[in-house]
């Protein structure tokens, strides 16, 4: 160490304190990297490795970026899954004493990145902060770039807070998480949460934080706001797992964290919940195959004008409303523009013109703004009395409300007016973007600067015509200031008062005295004016800071504001209509269609549906119905009308009552999870573990095709089973497809069950799907025509069909098998079999068994009682 030159012992002393990161080392107008972080980031950005002189014998491998554009590279890095620590020059080189003072101000890891160049604008970048052990987990997250910090939590028994854990991650995604040993430990969880969400992840543990000292730290965070001290009052997980989200953000981002102002404290109860398996079967944010977002519901729906408006739209389709009030408030507005088409383009075309203030104010608070970021705040509050006069004139109460508490900052848009220029370059060190007559110290300066430079174009003049030399100039460079440039030819005219300054290859470079004045005056002048703009730059930073909540306030409301104006131009462009609100559990929809379906299909109408569910006579639907016919879109649409309908949208229908639903559950398509040792069955009878272990009566569920991953018996009886399970217990509403047309046989035998099929017509070898849900049931399942439509060779079909005759002559499924009077013999292998079967179930807790452990045990029996039939 002691051989390295000074400037490399700093950078090693700042290495070794952020050995996980790779160190972007500020030099003047480069981020230089250095040894092994070398290598890897000239790997990962396809930059040039070169070598600098280290004091060692060989030199030290190096490669650097330009500072103004470090961000664009901080975040590829990142994006690659590394962090990158941040050091800047904490004094002007030119003005330092020896070394230049160096700090580590930033580490920038896959939760805190704010650059919005790297971030999806409509789309939240979450880091989260888990606390699991065996009696709970508690979870905080924040977004860095919008200074938005939630935390929630849920005690109990370790494989419902499991449950819990996953459901909330897979509704936030977090890009980061930290946790502690109890969640690392547990290979289970970790695994589901590599293979769903794939975040980074963090181990931090900190034996020392009690709930006592997480609240205090908390508190003090919130510079002693006592509201989140009884917020969290009882809640030992959330302030744990909150209080090492703020330390680990203290120890990532330093003190850029002013934008960070309230911790939202909820119950998941408060909302629909719906597990990661819901999102991905219905399509809410990304497509099942391709994964994007075309395609997808949110692609149908998200008409928002702003990234705020975009970012709250997304959550609002993760957390659907439960409470009839506040989805009526929202409806009310979305009805309002969709009655009042001139008006809501008015309120579009403004908000068209309004950046993300949400992640401006973050820019602000964090340090990293620039004088364009100003600019972009200017332009969006100067759409605010426009905005507010619009819906003032409205006579919609929630409207009203909204422009009241909409802020109009005029004082911050007077001031910005007034400092800003129209169009300020993207540099705030190098001047050119205050205005004039903001800064009579600037205009003067300016001024001086200005004259200066009339003054050398004078003196070229004057000593061009004192020297005779027609191509004598008057320049400047950075670094050897102004000079007077002589080509060698006219060497010997040069004047005795002329001082030699620089040689070149064809050329002379001189100085005077009186040049020597001049450039004092219009360097000195320049410099100090660049300096000043920097300096009003930053009290105008610091001024706007103050006024964070308020900007906050404001982008919130706009976001609102953005979303209703977005459902509504989505209900208008689509014939959405209003859905009608019950607590009677009641689900009737008329001319029901799936949006996205609709949006894509071509050369044919979508073909709508009806349908009437309660929990009562109408409780469960068996639907039959050939392949390809629409069962899964019958039932997908039926969810997702629900969850606009509670997320406060209109909905693709003639006419919908829709009973609040408390969860909505699927259980559809094939996946194996061959990480963790699971096949596509295991895969399948886990989430229908999942979702009778959690559904309620309130609940919604979709199962598609149940026990298909296994045996045909095997799977009728599981599907079977499941199927009263929910009718005589959970007594959910609930949507079941199925091939297995034995099931029908369950309408007359249960009460709430009935049986819907899809219509489809023969037409010799060719069947016609007609897309209709009638009541009744079907028999076939055309999948010998649809694999005939696919393609499948002639000879291979017709094969098919004969095996199919000869299996259906010689099947038989009876409910009940006809019973045969014993003789005594047979008493009396019955009495020990009985007695048998006694031993073996008598201590059998039934009620404490999940349906899955029902189904191993009765496997078990069975398996019993072949072995005791001879």
């Amino acid at each position: 160490m002691s051989q390295l030159t000074p400037m490399m012992q700093q950078y090693m002393a700042m290495k070794n304190q952020n050995k996980d990161s790779l160190l972007f080392f500020r030099m003047g107008d480069f981020y230089e990297m250095f040894f092994e972080d070398a290598k890897i980031a000239s790997r990962e950005l396809e930059i040039a490795l070169t070598g600098r002189d280290c004091g060692l014998d060989e030199k030290a491998p190096m490669c650097g970026v330009p500072h103004h554009v470090a961000e664009t590279y901080i975040s590829r890095l990142v994006d690659k899954g590394h962090k990158v620590a941040v050091c800047e020059q904490m004094e002007d080189p030119a003005l330092a004493k020896g070394l230049v003072k160096r700090q580590v101000t930033r580490i920038v890891t896959p939760g805190t990145i704010i650059d919005p160049g790297a971030l999806d604008e409509k789309t939240n970048n979450f880091l989260a902060s888990v606390y699991f052990d065996d009696y709970g987990a508690g979870i905080s997250y924040v977004d860095n770039s919008t200074g938005e910090m939630f935390t929630t939590e849920f005690i109990g028994e370790i494989e419902n807070s499991s449950r819990f854990l996953l459901d909330e991650l897979g509704k936030i995604m977090p890009s980061e998480i930290i946790c502690n040993n109890g969640l690392v430990d547990n290979k289970k969880i970790m695994s589901t949460i590599k293979v769903k969400i794939d975040p980074y992840i963090n181990l931090v543990e900190d034996p020392s934080l009690n709930i006592d000292s997480s609240l205090k730290l908390i508190e003090e965070f919130f510079d002693g706001d006592p509201n989140v001290r009884n917020r969290l009052k009882g809640k030992v997980y959330s302030a744990i797992s909150a209080s090492r989200l703020i330390g680990y953000l203290k120890d990532t981002q330093f003190n850029r964290l002013e934008h960070i102002m309230e911790l939202q404290h909820y119950e998941p109860q408060q909302y629909m919940l719906m597990d990661i398996s819901t999102r991905t079967n219905l399509e809410i944010h990304e497509t099942l195959r391709s994964r994007e977002r075309k395609g997808a519901l949110i692609g149908i729906l998200d008409k928002t004008q702003t990234a705020m408006g975009g970012r709250l739209l997304k959550k609002w389709l993760e957390q659907p409303l439960l409470d009839r009030t506040q989805i009526n408030s929202r409806l009310d507005m979305v009805e309002f523009f969709v009655d009042n088409p001139i008006t809501l383009d008015e309120v579009r075309e403004i908000l068209r013109e309004v950046y993300d203030i949400e992640r401006l104010s973050s820019k602000i608070a964090t340090g990293n703004c620039t004088a364009r970021d100003m600019a972009a705040l200017r332009q969006s509050i100067s759409q605010l009395p426009q905005l507010k006069s619009i819906l003032d004139s409205t006579e919609l109460d929630n409207l009203q409300r909204l422009q009241e508490e909409m802020d109009p900052l005029d004082d911050l848009y007077k001031i910005l007016n007034e400092t800003i220029i129209d169009d300020p370059p993207l540099s705030v060190k190098e001047g050119g973007f205050i205005k004039s007559g903001s800064s009579q110290e600037l205009d003067e300066l300016r001024s001086s600067g200005s004259m200066g430079k009339e003054w050398l174009a004078q003196l070229e003049q004057k000593e061009r015509q004192r020297t005779g030399i027609k191509t004598l100039k008057v320049g400047y460079n950075r670094v050897m200031g102004y000079y007077i440039d002589i080509t060698k030819t006219n060497l010997s005219l040069v004047p005795d008062d002329y001082i030699r300054k620089q040689t070149l290859a064809n050329s002379e470079r001189y100085y005077t005295e009186e040049l020597k004045r001049l450039e004092e005056k219009v360097v000195g002048a320049e410099e100090k004016a660049v300096q000043l703009e920097y300096e009003i730059f930053q009290e105008l930073r610091d001024y706007i800071k103050k006024q964070l909540t308020r900007l906050q306030k404001t982008g919130k409301l706009l976001a609102v504001l953005d979303c209703i104006g977005g459902l509504a131009k989505v209900a208008s462009a689509n014939g959405f209509t209003r859905p009608k609100l019950n607590n009677r559990g009641v689900i009737s929809i008329r001319e029901g269609r799936h949006p996205v379906v609709e949006a894509v299909i071509e050369h044919q109408l979508f073909v709508p549906n009806d349908i009437e569910m309660d929990n009562r006579e109408n409780m469960l639907h068996i639907i039959t119905g050939p392949n390809m016919a629409g069962k899964s879109t019958f039932m997908r649409q039926t969810a997702i009308i629900v969850l606009l309908a509670q997320m406060g949208s209109f909905v693709p229908a003639k006419e919908a009552d829709i009973g609040i639903v408390d969860r909505i559950f699927t259980r559809i398509g094939a996946s194996d999870n061959l990480s963790q040792g699971e096949s596509t069955f295991m895969v399948e009878m886990t989430e229908v573990s999942n979702i009778l272990r959690y559904a309620t009566k309130h609940s919604l569920l979709i199962l598609d095709e149940v026990g298909r991953g296994t045996s045909t018996y095997d799977g009728l009886s599981i599907a079977w089973s499941v199927i009263e399970h929910i009718a005589d217990h959970i007594k959910a509403k609930t949507l079941f497809a199925t091939h297995y047309h034995e099931l029908t046989q369950l309408e007359s035998k249960a009460r709430g069950i009935v049986n819907y099929t899809i219509l489809a017509e023969e037409r010799g070898e060719d069947v016609v799907f007609l897309r209709k849900v009638v009541r009744g049931s079907t028999s076939q399942s055309f999948g010998i025509q649809v694999a005939r439509l696919a393609g499948i060779r002639r000879e291979i079909i017709q094969r098919a069909n004969e095996i199919l005759s000869m299996i259906e002559g010689s099947h038989t499924f009876n409910l009940h098998k006809p019973v045969m009077k014993p003789n005594q013999k047979q008493l009396d292998l019955l009495d020990y079999k009985k007695d048998f079967f006694i031993d073996r179930v008598k201590n059998v807790e039934v009620n404490q068994l999940t349906p899955i452990e029902a189904l191993n045990l009765l496997n078990s029996l069975v398996e019993d009682a072949r072995n005791l039939k001879e």
